[in-house]
């Protein structure tokens, strides 16, 4: 079985981000690319924690809380742990969400009537 490495740029470029965002997430020890002089080599392992680190970003998760998945993932293989903490992260996340949604709605129902009241001028 070959092993797909990829430069910072290639990486970059297949996860539609800039090769200073790899760098910055590897600042945070979230990825830890192998080095040759001085270029970055990122493995299948990196492309994969990329993937999960940006969805976790996508969905509203922070740095720290998905340093923490990551790491209960590396800790234990069988991601039971994992599994668990992020289904009751993912049920918090939603209850965030739902609530700013309501908000959201609450609010562009008082812009409406304010508009309406408004356009007559």
């Amino acid at each position: 079985m070959k092993t797909t490495l990829y430069t910072a740029t290639e990486l970059a470029k297949t996860l539609g981000v800039s090769a200073r965002t790899l760098r910055f997430y590897e600042s945070k020890e979230l990825i830890s690319p192998s080095r040759v002089g001085n270029r970055r080599i990122y493995n299948h392992k990196d492309s994969t924690r990329m993937s999960l680190i940006l969805r976790g970003k996508r969905i509203g998760f922070s740095l720290d809380e998905i340093k923490e998945f990551l790491d209960l993932y590396d800790a234990n293989p069988n991601q039971i742990k994992q599994t668990k903490h992020l289904h009751f992260s993912v049920e918090k996340r939603i209850r965030q969400l739902t609530h700013q949604q309501q908000d959201i709605s609450q609010t562009l129902g008082e812009l409406n009537k304010i508009h309406q009241e408004t356009t007559r001028y």
